[in-house]
């Protein structure tokens, strides 16, 4: 075999690994947002525009009041959260919304282990929450509207459950009257009406917004085909930015800290997503809002921001302003509910990559795949499957090539014995040969380097679909999210002793049941394979299964039901 199909059928072997090192080396390249200068949001805040940051949350306050902050918060009464979905409180201390568990979602397989914790208030480690207020403009000042830790009282409503909303009120003291009814439905959307009642004799204006705020970045897998980060919806423009991009981001002069700030004119939401959980501001659909991303260097605080237009207040008058908080579980059937309650592109904040047009299909059938088996395992064996025979002429087509180039190998041999040094009466030759026979060499692996995407889509779904979370599929996998946990190590459970940590470098070792199956799948599809006379080429081509052995041993268990795609 000469020196072209040799370098044809390396490239084919090692495909799927410089595929993953472009991923890394190349992430996708933001999405372009036209932004409103700084100088023209100021003086549209003076008019009817959009509000400036909010009071107490630049970056120097910020460092200052955390304290502050806690100790009000640790102090303030809470009113109760409890719904079939979720578990917490609200703390009169700002209404903020900082203590929020998940009910269906345990931190361990073992269903007494703890609950998952969405939401944590200031004071703790990692603290995660979310609040609301109002920004002053005109002659108000910042102690005139409610903020961080305004000590706000209930005035109707006992515990926040669905059907049972819960109001708050603040009295400025000086003419307006501030109130906040919070209602929640029985999964993850919360709806906030803020009102504001103007009992002076002088008409009053001021800007409504929400936030949420994380103190530290949050522990995660930090693996790089996952966003975990800021996602936002701009106008139909979905934008992602990790967090650690977010120190990186331009110093924005009246933010005061690293900030991106983009004008939505009608609809958007933006919010933090990590690999199954997400909280996100969602301001009411079809209204413009200034939707803000920011870091706050002096306190290590990343901030989400949905500033809504400035209002303005007659004497006697109120006015209000609507909007929801997703805080929970990236379910999907949930979120396409609420994108179909109104929420724009809501589905979009599930981390479908690149290949989005390749990963939403892929889902909505091992969705449907699972409706009908009740079992992710099988229906990931049955989509598997189905990939399989949707793309058998591409794999006929390869193997047929390979077999034909296979015949064609003592001819080729011929040929280069007759060449010698000669190159390019062997390379002429060759042609000859293959325009003769009608035999193309990259037909053996141009339909394998086609096929790479659609799995390679198909291990992004397996890897942040929400449904495989602790779910079995037979005897030992008890979580399909999880690696395999047998061991050669110990014989698979007969010898008394553990094995190495699923974290740990040395847990490439412990291969368990599902890796070895794997590795023997390879071994035995290869065997259907025309062999390569190449001595380098059969080395590699013996060691491929069980390299794959050890990279598999610390992934999902749900991968390895699939096989490898360099197989196929």
């Amino acid at each position: 075999m000469d020196d072209q199909n040799k370098n044809l059928i390396l490239a084919t072997v090692l495909s799927f690994v410089v595929l993953m090192g472009w991923f890394f080396l190349f992430p996708p390249q933001e999405t372009p947002q036209t932004e409103t200068p700084v100088a023209e949001q100021t003086a549209d805040a003076a008019d009817d525009g959009v509000a400036p940051a909010p009071p107490g949350l630049q970056e120097g306050s910020a460092a200052q009041n955390v304290d502050a902050a806690a100790a009000a918060v640790s102090e303030a009464a809470r009113v109760e959260i409890d719904t079939p979905s979720l578990t917490g409180s609200i703390s009169l201390a700002g209404g903020r919304i900082d203590e929020l568990s998940l009910r269906n979602y345990h931190e361990e397989l073992d269903p007494e282990s703890p609950l998952v914790e969405l939401l944590s208030p200031v004071g703790r480690t990692q603290a995660y929450y979310a609040f609301y207020g109002w920004t002053p403009a005109g002659t108000l000042d910042f102690d005139q509207v409610p903020g961080a830790t305004t000590p706000w009282t209930v005035e109707s409503g006992s515990k926040l459950a669905p059907g049972q909303p819960v109001t708050l009120v603040w009295d400025n003291g000086n003419g307006l009257i501030f109130r906040r009814t919070i209602s929640v439905d029985d999964k993850f959307m919360f709806s906030v009406t803020q009102s504001v009642e103007n009992t002076t004799d002088a008409a009053l204006r001021l800007a409504p917004y929400g936030l949420v705020a994380r103190h530290g970045e949050p522990d995660s897998q930090r693996f790089f085909i996952l966003h975990e980060g800021v996602v936002r919806m701009s106008d139909g423009a979905l934008e992602e930015v990790k967090y650690n991009k977010m120190p990186d981001l331009d110093v924005v002069a009246n933010e005061g800290a690293p900030a991106e700030v983009l004008q939505v004119a009608d609809k958007g939401w933006i919010g933090f997503t990590d690999k199954y959980w997400m909280t996100t501001l969602i301001p009411a659909q079809g209204s413009g809002f200034t939707s803000v991303a920011k870091y706050v260097p002096g306190s290590d605080i990343y901030q989400t921001e949905a500033r809504m237009p400035t209002v303005t207040v007659e004497p006697g008058q109120t006015q209000e302003v609507t909007s929801q908080l997703f805080a929970g579980a990236k379910e999907w059937e949930s979120i396409k509910g609420y994108q179909e309650a109104g929420v724009d592109r809501f589905v979009d904040s599930i981390d479908w990559g690149w290949f989005f047009f390749l990963t939403k299909p892929i889902f909505w059938l091992l969705h449907n795949l699972h409706a009908i088996f009740g079992n992710m395992g099988w229906s990931i064996i049955v989509l598997t499957l189905i990939l399989k025979v949707i793309l058998f002429p591409l794999a006929y087509k390869s193997y047929a090539s390979m077999a034909k180039m296979k015949e064609l190998q003592p001819e080729m041999e011929k040929i280069k014995e007759t060449a010698g040094d000669d190159r390019m009466k062997m390379q002429q030759a060759m042609m000859e040969l293959y325009k003769k026979e009608k035999v193309n060499p990259a037909a053996g692996c141009l339909p394998i380097l086609l096929q790479i995407p659609i799995f390679f889509s198909l291990y992004k779904v397996i890897f942040v679909t929400l449904e495989l979370r602790h779910a079995a599929w037979l005897g030992w996998i008890r979580d399909l999210s999880a690696p395999d946990p047998s061991s050669i190590l110990n014989l698979f459970g007969i010898l008394p002793w553990g094995v190495p940590d699923p974290a740990s470098f040395f847990a490439i070792l412990s291969l368990g049941i599902l890796p070895i199956l794997l590795g023997i799948s390879m071994w035995l599809q290869q065997k259907l394979n025309p062999a390569p006379s190449d001595p380098t080429q059969q080395m590699i081509f013996a060691w491929m299964p069980w390299v794959f052995c050890s990279c598999w041993a610390t992934s999902p268990a749900a991968w390895c039901s699939t096989g490898s795609p360099t197989t196929r």
